[in-house]
This record gives C-alpha cells, structure tokens and sequence, in this order.
C-alpha cells in the first residue's frame, strides 16, 4: 500500500530552567518533562508510521528522552494484541484507525492538520516523479503494470489514465475498497482506459509477470534484512523495469526515527524502518538488476528516495 515513508523535519525549541531553579534535580526533571511534552505534542500531529525529524540543533539535547520510553516493548505488545509480528500489525492498522488516518491523508478535504498536508503534497510529488520516469520511455499504453501496495490508488489512477493495464494490490481490505471507489470515478466515462484490477494481497502473496513493478512506501515496513528478499521478489515479477520508494538511512534520521517512536499517539503504531541507499542497490545487483534513474523528493515534512531498476 502506498502509505508514505515520510520524513518529517520539524524544528522543536526546548526550554529549560535552569537558572530560575537552584535544585539542580529538580531542574533536570523539570527539563527532561519539558522536552517530553513538547515533543508529544508536536508527535501528536504525526502518524506513527512516519519519522520525526527535529532541528539539528537539538538532537543532543533531545537523544537522552530515548531512555524515557521503551518503543520496541511497545511494539511487541502491539503485535501480541494482534496475534502476529510486523505484517499483522500493518494489517490491522491500515484496515482500521490508520485507514481513517490516511484515506484523510490522501484525499482531498480541507480537514487536515498542515503536516498532513505537506504529507500529501510529498506524495503527490512522488508519484509524479514515478510517472514521469515511465512516461520518459514513451506510451505505456497496454504495458502490464503491478501497483505493489497501491494505498487508495493514487498511483493506479494516472497509470490507467496513460492506458497502462494496471494490477493493484494491498494488504489492507479498507484500502483497496477505497482505491477502486476512487479508481471508478475518476476513471469512468474516459475512452480507451481500463480498470485496473484490485486484489488484497500482501507483498509476499504477489504472482505473474508484469513488465513494470512499482512500490512506492512499503519497505519502510521491512527491516533491511527482509527487504532483501521482498526486492528479489519483487524484481522476480518484473520483465523489464522496477521502481521503488523508500526512506533513507542516515545516522541522523535513524536517531531522529527513534525519538518520534517515543510518542505513538492514540492509535495503533507501525514499526518504521529506514534503508540506506547502498544497501538497496546492492540487493538489486544481488538479483542481476541495476540502478538507472534515481530521484528525490522533498517537502518540509515528506522525504523520500526513489529509484529506477533495470535488467544488468
């Protein structure tokens, strides 16, 4: 599904007191309660599949609130209560309260917070670069195209709009309902266009040969070793080209990554997971495929790593 692997870049001032206050334990309490509200708060306006990314002024500041919280108890409490591990708890989120969350995301009421916005305007971009990339070849007018994760169809939509024969699929029921409400509407009535199929499959699930295989903002769901063998497996569906999003791994974003994970929120949380660009490449190469293009895109809250794959 095309939940995004945003990079959120917020800058977050701490206060502290430790002039006014003599007792110097109770002023670091006083900061330490400081900084976790502020960040809780900021946090609030997030879904917990993203990455909070705060200025870098105050990274050394804010590293010590990681041992304020234990995110990764959390998650292994998230998954018992869903019978399963990371799949699972993916599942039940975007079925349930995240698809509440993102359906809003990805639309296009006003009732959005300005993270969310800037959310929708990174993706928007992104899936215009990745059309873009298709379109720099020529027509892709009857070329078989699997949408891997196709969110509510944001992707599917243009694709079948260009004449590609488009199949679709996504872990959540909710989103996948959701995308063909979106795709019949926007599609119907235009000449020459076919629907694209729909089905609810996991990545894992997924079957046939398609020229083009397209995932955008799923591998932030795969630790870097399972990612490994979803790129084999992806690039084994394709015949020709595979794209992929994803959100990089730096130092400084994985810090950054951890803090946001301190403040879920009320709903129900997905693990996030960051993927340097070398080790996607080499994954590829590793299953005989190369980088040809590559792309970035920005927002002030979305970030994300995108790239072309062709046959060695």
């Amino acid at each position: 599904m095309a939940f995004s692997n945003t990079l959120f870049s917020h800058n977050i001032h701490f206060t502290t007191n430790h002039h006014s206050n003599p007792n110097t334990n109770l002023s670091k309490l006083t900061t330490r309660r400081s900084l976790t509200t502020t960040v809780s708060a900021v946090a609030e306006t997030l879904d917990t599949t993203t990455l909070a990314v705060i200025g870098g002024s105050s990274v050394a500041a804010i590293a010590a609130a990681i041992s304020l919280s234990d995110p990764e108890k959390r998650r292994q409490l998230q998954a018992e209560e869903v019978g399963g591990g990371d799949k699972e708890v993916v599942r039940e989120y975007f079925t349930n309260d995240g698809f509440q969350r993102w359906k809003k995301i990805y639309g296009d009421t006003d009732d959005v917070n300005k993270v969310q916005l800037d959310i929708r305007i990174g993706h928007a971009k992104t899936v215009e670069s990745v059309m873009k990339m298709l379109l720099d070849e020529g027509s892709i007018r009857g070329v078989n195209v699997c949408d891997a994760g196709c969110g509510t169809g944001l992707l599917s939509v243009p694709l079948a709009k260009e004449g590609a024969v488009v199949n679709a699929s996504d872990i959540s029921a909710s989103m996948v309902a959701e995308a063909q409400k979106q795709a019949k509407e926007a599609l119907q009535g235009i000449d020459d266009v076919q629907l694209p199929k729909f089905e609810v499959s996991d990545l894992e699930s997924l079957n046939g040969k398609y020229d083009t295989v397209v995932c955008l903002d799923v591998l932030i769901h795969y630790p870097q070793s399972k990612a490994d063998g979803m790129i084999a497996h992806l690039a084994s569906l394709a015949e020709n080209r595979l794209i992929l999003s994803f959100a990089p791994k730096t130092f400084y974003y994985d810090l950054l990554k951890r803090i946001g994970e301190l403040f879920p929120g009320p709903s129900k949380a997905t693990r996030a997971y960051l993927h340097a660009e070398a080790d996607i490449e080499r994954a590829l190469n590793k299953v005989g495929w190369k980088i040809r293009k590559r792309g970035l895109t920005t927002t002030q809250f979305y970030f994300s790593r995108i790239v072309e794959a062709v046959r060695a």
